[in-house]
């Protein structure tokens, strides 16, 4: 009889611990199966946000260098890129956008004859960084509250600004909106009532450099 109950309880044990097991497993997967897929379409996200200009400045950079085919392959990926952000993410900036595209897309036969000067492709490729850039600022800035977003305004200002260098000229204006904005903008994740009385003051600068990108392009 002792034999038969200790029997029985082994066997209930470990049909215990089966069903745990397997009611885990279920569990375990979809959570995982989930945080994996986070993790892609956020590293995708950024990716496609950045990758568009990375291209752009390395066509530049193997310009500078005489290598045609990496010029032309780094330029295409760039287009590619600025144009599948302005149907992505359309803003007021989205025809803009598509207009500087379109004017590198021009600049592509002229890659192998050797007939496009480093200073032409520069200044193409900053007008579209500074497009790109307003669209992505304009989409933060209407996607509302901007407590939090400090990181965000942050590095999208900074491409506005590094286009703007590019640009040389005329662009020391925007320079000095872009600076005064970065000291606000930082102050938008401190929270409490530092970050609420920044908000309306980082929307108006925001809104001032937008519209001085916009007469830029």
């Amino acid at each position: 009889m002792k034999t038969i109950r200790l029997k029985s309880g082994v066997i209930v044990l470990l049909a215990s611990l089966f069903v745990a097991t397997t009611v885990s497993a279920q569990l375990a997967t979809p959570v995982a199966q989930m945080a994996l897929g986070l993790g892609t379409v956020k590293w995708t996200t950024v990716l496609q946000d950045s990758s568009s200009t990375v291209h752009l400045d390395n066509a530049v950079a193997a310009l500078n260098k005489g290598d045609k085919a990496t010029t032309t392959q780094e330029l295409q990926a760039g287009i590619s890129g600025l144009e599948a952000e302005a149907q992505a993410k359309p803003t007021s900036f989205k025809d803009k956008l598509l207009a500087q595209a379109n004017k590198l897309k021009a600049l592509l036969p002229l890659i192998p004859t050797g007939a496009l000067g480093n200073g032409v492709l520069g200044k193409a490729v900053s007008l579209a960084k500074l497009a790109s850039g307003g669209n992505k600022l304009e989409g933060i800035l209407a996607a509302g509250s901007l407590l939090g977003k400090g990181s965000q305004l942050t590095s999208s200002l900074s491409g506005i600004g590094s286009a703007l260098s590019g640009l040389g000229g005329g662009s020391s204006a925007g320079q000095s909106l872009v600076s005064t904005a970065l000291a606000t903008v930082g102050k938008l994740n401190q929270g409490g009532l530092a970050a609420k009385a920044a908000e309306p003051v980082a929307k108006s600068q925001i809104n001032s450099i937008l519209n001085f990108v916009k007469g830029a392009l």
